[in-house]
C-alpha cells in the first residue's frame, strides 16, 4: 500500500473504468477506516493514501494529466504528479466526502469532518452557505503545498482553473475561500568557508522589504535549496502564507577560476 502509483494503491488496473475505481475505492477505505482500526495506527496513513488515489483517479481531467505523467516518466510519475499540485488541487471536486457520510450513516462511524481534520489538522476547513434555494456544502485545504515542495511549471495551467473556481464561488456565495499565500524564491551567494561552517547570514527580502538572519546548516552544498516556511507571500481570507526559498550558490576562489579558464584556453584539441 506505501507505492507511489494510484492504480496500485486501490488495487485496480489502469484499464478500469470509474465506476471501478469507486468500487474498489468503498472496499478499501471500508477496510481500513480508522474507526475500524483503532489499535492499528498505520490504517490511517493507509486511508489517506486511498483518498488521495481516489480523488486523482475518480476525476476524468486529473486522471488523464496522472496517466500521461505516467506514461512518460514510469515510477516517478506519480511524484511528479503530487509536486505540481496542492492538497487543494487534488481534491478539488471530489465526491470523497459523500463516500465518507455513506458509511458514517451505515456503519456508525464518524463523519467525514471529524476524520479529515484529524488527518489534516489545521490544513483542512469546511465551509457552508445557504441561499433560499440551494445549499452548498464542501471543504478546502488552506496549505497550498506539503512542506519543501512548490509548483512545477506544470502546475499555472491548474492554478488558473482554481483561480476561476473559486471566483464563481465567491461570486455565488458571497464567500471568500481562504488562499495560500504565494511561494518567494530567490539565490544566495555564500563563500566555500561559510558554506562548510554554517551560521547565521544576513539576507534582505526585496519582496516583503524585510531583513532576515539566515541560519546557515553546515556543509550545505552548492545549489541547495533552503526553505523558510511562512516567509513567504501573506495569504487571503485567512490563508496560510507561502515558503521562502533560497538557492545556494558558492562562490569560487578567483584564482582557481583563472586557472580553469587558462585550461579551457590551452588545452589541445583532441
Amino acid at each position: 500500500m506505501h507505492t507511489g502509483d494510484y492504480y496500485t494503491r486501490l488495487e485496480v488496473e489502469p484499464q478500469a473504468s470509474t465506476r471501478q475505481i469507486k468500487a474498489s475505492y468503498r472496499r478499501l477505505a471500508l477496510e481500513h477506516h480508522p474507526d475500524r482500526n483503532r489499535d492499528h495506527p498505520a490504517a490511517a496513513e493507509i486511508m489517506k493514501q486511498l483518498n488521495e488515489a481516489y480523488a486523482v483517479l475518480s476525476d476524468p481531467v486529473k486522471r488523464r494529466e496522472y496517466d500521461a505523467l505516467r506514461q512518460q516518466f514510469g515510477a516517478s510519475g506519480h511524484s511528479r504528479y503530487r509536486d505540481a499540485h496542492s492538497q487543494q488541487d487534488i481534491f478539488s471536486g471530489s465526491d470523497i466526502n459523500a463516500v465518507f457520510e455513506e458509511m458514517a450513516r451505515a456503519f456508525g462511524f464518524r463523519g467525514f469532518e471529524d476524520i479529515f481534520r484529524d488527518f489534516y489538522g489545521q490544513e483542512f476547513q469546511r465551509f457552508e452557505f445557504r441561499r433560499p434555494r440551494a445549499s452548498v456544502r464542501g471543504f478546502v485545504f488552506r496549505r497550498s503545498f506539503p512542506p519543501g515542495r512548490e509548483r512545477t511549471p506544470s502546475a499555472p495551467a491548474v492554478g488558473l482553473l482554481n483561480r476561476m473556481v473559486r471566483s464563481a464561488f465567491q461570486k455565488l456565495s458571497g464567500i471568500e475561500l481562504p488562499e495560500p499565500g504565494a511561494h518567494i524564491q530567490d539565490r544566495i551567494y555564500l563563500d566555500r568557508s561559510i558554506a562548510e561552517a554554517g551560521g547565521a547570514y544576513a539576507y534582505y527580502l526585496q519582496e516583503r522589504s524585510k531583513k532576515l538572519i539566515v541560519q546557515i546548516p553546515p556543509g550545505v552544498r552548492d545549489r541547495q535549496r533552503i526553505r523558510l516556511a511562512g516567509m513567504g507571500h501573506t495569504g487571503k481570507a485567512g490563508g496560510s502564507p507561502g515558503d521562502l526559498f533560497l538557492e545556494v550558490r558558492l562562490h569560487r576562489p578567483f584564482l582557481k577560476r583563472l586557472m580553469q579558464s587558462l585550461f579551457k584556453l590551452f588545452k589541445p584539441a583532441a
